[in-house]
């Protein structure tokens, strides 16, 4: 399976470089502003770090009480992992792992904290992505899709308290805190790509790049490539092939983002020997 979705990776990556212009990507690098790049890297840890205030939020539901700041380092090692293997699957299993050998935490407990976290950043992430389609350059070539974009911003909330509600119930009580943090999060996530959209000078077509931004989020969670590298870049190519855009410059956003992630994760090599958990008290 692991090879068959370092395959899938690197069929993406060949495909993309053979579409690419690489002196109008060269051009465009060499233009870009570092400012709105390091402005870009700031908002992307700012993420992470409302992202792991969120988790712990699901872990107290279980009478999991970790320190934030031994959590956000946990985090950040989670990160690390989830590099290298595709849909996150690496750093949420080592934090379970983890802290169930020792908080002696259940694992389904754990595996339901970190699923429950996953799924509340996705719903905030496709209510995002519906707003934008909205106000993009999509939306002229693709109104058929406005009911369906609509219909999933009313429901996506609800669905997920349903959810919450009869397969995860012990959460029920952090939802309203944890939505809102969801929803932090992506909009944190956002300003990264406009960040870097400003940084390569894209402002024209900021909500498309924003569009194309949180589809291919989605498309990176699932399991069919290394990280999401790829199918985002693919996911990029495609949809400005679709709107009879350059795509060099949405795929070298892309690749930014990619490089933006890789740089924060890499932090997490800094934690890997720490592995004791501490009490928040302590």
């Amino acid at each position: 399976m692991a090879l068959l979705k370092a395959a899938v990776t690197l069929a993406a990556l060949a495909y993309v470089f053979t579409q690419l212009d690489f002196n109008k990507v060269k051009e465009i690098l060499r233009h870009a502003d570092l400012f709105w790049l390091f402005a870009a890297l700031l908002a992307f840890n700012a993420s992470k770090i409302v992202s792991s205030v969120r988790l712990n939020r699901y872990f107290g539901a279980i009478g999991l009480k970790l320190g934030e700041g031994y959590n956000l380092m946990l985090y950040y090692i989670g990160m690390f992992y989830n590099l290298f293997l595709p849909g996150g699957i690496g750093g949420d299993g080592y934090k379970v792992y983890l802290l169930h050998k020792h908080h002696r935490s259940g694992v389904k407990a754990l595996l339901q904290a970190v699923v429950l976290d996953r799924i509340s950043g996705l719903a905030a992430l496709l209510f995002l992505a519906g707003l934008l389609f909205m106000f993009s350059g999509f939306m002229a070539m693709m109104a058929y899709l406005l009911p369906l974009a609509i219909a999933g911003m009313i429901a996506v909330f609800p669905a997920t308290y349903l959810v919450t509600r009869y397969m995860f119930h012990r959460f029920l009580d952090v939802f309203a805190v944890t939505t809102l943090l969801g929803i932090a999060v992506q909009l944190l996530q956002l300003l990264c790509a406009l960040f870097i959209v400003y940084a390569i000078n894209a402002q024209a077509m900021s909500v498309d790049y924003l569009t194309l931004f949180l589809v291919s989020s989605v498309v990176a969670v699932l399991p069919i490539s290394i990280g999401g590298v790829g199918v985002r870049e693919l996911t990029f190519l495609y949809g400005f092939g679709l709107l009879g855009s350059d795509a060099n410059s949405g795929v070298l956003f892309s690749f930014l983002f990619f490089l933006i992630t890789a740089l924060s994760s890499l932090a997490g090599t800094l934690f890997l020997h720490k592995t004791e958990v501490k009490r928040a008290d302590h």
